[in-house]
């Protein structure tokens, strides 16, 4: 069970090596995070656990993540939630596309440390 007044954050990720490694230092620093690895369990969690916020990659089974985002800021639930979004696409057209469906921001994992990463998830917290 979640401890008393510690934020919990989503992370949908499907690449196990970065699911660790970010759960490692999230939690190194404080924050409960939940774990989804494909589309359809993300969208299952938030609406279960309601986190403070989700870190969503893009290219996942299931559903990607843009279909996530869509549908998450589509529900009067989740909408309120900040989503940042956390991928290797790097494309304009997909930054975009992104901005334009609600994510509150977009980090691409190659021009980020995860220490840089975290740094951005306090900023929501």
């Amino acid at each position: 069970m979640s401890k008393k007044n510690s934020p919990i954050i989503l992370l949908a990720e499907d690449d196990l090596f970065l699911q660790r490694m970010y759960v490692d230092k999230l939690k190194q620093e404080g924050i409960e995070v939940v774990v989804a690895s494909d589309g359809e369990k993300a969208l299952e969690l938030m609406r279960k656990q309601k986190p403070v916020m989700v870190l969503l990659d893009i290219l996942m089974p299931k559903k990607d993540g843009f279909e996530v985002l869509e549908e998450a800021k589509q529900d009067p639930k989740l909408k309120s939630i900040p989503i940042i979004l956390l991928t290797n696409l790097s494309e304009v057209d997909d930054v975009k596309r992104a901005q334009k469906l609600g994510a509150d921001d977009y980090l691409i994992k190659s021009h980020f440390l995860p220490s840089e990463v975290i740094e951005v998830v306090r900023k929501y917290l």
